[in-house]
C-alpha cells in the first residue's frame, strides 16, 4: 500500500551522457580509493520534460484516429514545451492543452540528440471530449543499491546502469533526483524464467543525497551528509588489468538495512560495452537460499576481488538467477568524476 509518507517500490531497477542544462567542467579530483557501500536506497528521478510511454487510438466520428502518430510523435519522445510554455510535469502539459481546447498546438520534442518542433491536434471522441491519446511519464521511483562513495568529494554512484522508462527502455533525461533511506522488507526469490525482487519501503520525506546525472553506467550524485556512506574502509579502484577469473565477493543489502558480503565467481570478462563487462556466478549457499541468486533491486551491489573494488552487479540472467552481469568500476568512475558540473558540489 502506498502512503503519503512511506512508499513501496514503484518501479524496478535491475536487469534492466550526462544530461544537464549547464556546461560541464572537469572535476580536478579523481579518486584512487572508494568506499564500497552495498546499501539499498530509494531512488527518485524527475524527468527533464514529459516522456511519451504510450500512443493510443481515439474513436471519433470519422473512425479511429491517432493524434500522436499523426503529429509524428514516437514512444520515448520527451515533450519539453507547449507553445511558449516550458513543460516539466504531466499536469503542466494537461493545463497547457486545456487552455486551447480543440486547437492545434506547437510542441517542442527532444528525441535523442535532436530537438523537433511538431504540431499536435486533439481529436473529438464519441463523448464530445477532445483527446490526444498520449500516456505520459514525468518521474520514476524505485529501489536500487549504492555502489561506492568517495569521502573527498562526497560523490556516490549507484545501479551500474541507467534508470530507463519501463515501457520503452529509453533513458530518463534527468532534471533532478534524490535518494532516500530504504529497508528491505521481503524478497521474492528468483527462479528460472521469473526474476526475483527485493521488496522494500522508503520515505520520500528524507533525502540523503541529490543526483546530478543518469547515465548508461549508473546514476551519480552528492551525499547530503558525509557520514551517510563513509562507514566502510576505502579500497583501491581495480583496473581492467586487475580483474581476473575466479573467486570474488559482492556486498549486498537483502534484509532490513544490514549489508553483508557473499561469495561469487567472475566466470567471464568482456571488453567494451557500457554495463556488461563481466559475467558473474553466485556461489554462496546462504544468498542462493534467501534470494535464489541475483534479484531485481541488487543492481549496484559492489564487486570486490583481491582487496579492490572492481565492479558492480547490473543484470540477472532470466533463465538462471544464479548468474548475471557486472560493470567494471572503471566504467562507472569515468562518468562519475569526468565532466561533473562543479555546482553539483555546493554545500
Amino acid at each position: 500500500m502506498i502512503t503519503q509518507k512511506t512508499r513501496r517500490m514503484l518501479a524496478v531497477f535491475a536487469a534492466f551522457i550526462l544530461i544537464s542544462s549547464v556546461t560541464p567542467q572537469v572535476l580536478a579530483h579523481t579518486p584512487g580509493e572508494l568506499v564500497p557501500v552495498g546499501q539499498t536506497v530509494g531512488i527518485n528521478i524527475k524527468c527533464d520534460g514529459v516522456m511519451i510511454v504510450a500512443i493510443r487510438e481515439i474513436e471519433s466520428a470519422q473512425g479511429a484516429v491517432t493524434p500522436g502518430s499523426d503529429a509524428g510523435l514516437l514512444l520515448g519522445d520527451v515533450i519539453t514545451q507547449v507553445g511558449s510554455e516550458k513543460i516539466t510535469t504531466a499536469a503542466q502539459f494537461k493545463e497547457a492543452i486545456e487552455k486551447v481546447p480543440g486547437e492545434a498546438v506547437t510542441i517542442h520534442v527532444r528525441r535523442g540528440e535532436q530537438t523537433l518542433q511538431l504540431t499536435l491536434t486533439p481529436a473529438l471522441d464519441h463523448s464530445g471530449n477532445y483527446e490526444l491519446g498520449l500516456w505520459l511519464r514525468d518521474s520514476m521511483a524505485g529501489i536500487g543499491t549504492v555502489t561506492f562513495y568517495d569521502p573527498k568529494s562526497g560523490i556516490f554512484g549507484a545501479l551500474g546502469h541507467s534508470v530507463s522508462e519501463v515501457e520503452t527502455g529509453t533513458l530518463m533525461p534527468l532534471e533532478n533526483g534524490s535518494i532516500m533511506p530504504a529497508a528491505v522488507k521481503s524478497v521474492r526469490k528468483g527462479a528460472a524464467g521469473a526474476p526475483g525482487e527485493l521488496q522494500g519501503e522508503f520515505d520520500f520525506t528524507q533525502e540523503i543525497g541529490s543526483l546530478f546525472s543518469n547515465t548508461m553506467t549508473g546514476v551519480f550524485g552528492h551525499a547530503s551528509d558525509p557520514t551517510t556512506f563513509s562507514q566502510g574502509t576505502p579500497l583501491p579502484i581495480g583496473t581492467a588489468g586487475d580483474l581476473t577469473l575466479g573467486a570474488a565477493k559482492i556486498r549486498a543489502n537483502v534484509e532490513g538495512k544490514s549489508i553483508e558480503e557473499f561469495d561469487i565467481e567472475i566466470s567471464r570478462i568482456f571488453s567494451g560495452g557500457d554495463d556488461r563487462n563481466m559475467m558473474i556466478t553466485v556461489t554462496d549457499p546462504a544468498l542462493i537460499a534467501r534470494t535464489g541468486g541475483i534479484v531485481q533491486g541488487m543492481s549496484g551491489s559492489p564487486i570486490l576481488q583481491n582487496g579492490k573494488i572492481v565492479g558492480a552487479v547490473t543484470h540477472v540472467l532470466i533463465n538462471n538467477p544464479e548468474r548475471g552481469y557486472g560493470i567494471s568500476i572503471e566504467r562507472m568512475v569515468e562518468n562519475a568524476f569526468t565532466g561533473v558540473p562543479l555546482e553539483s558540489f555546493a554545500a
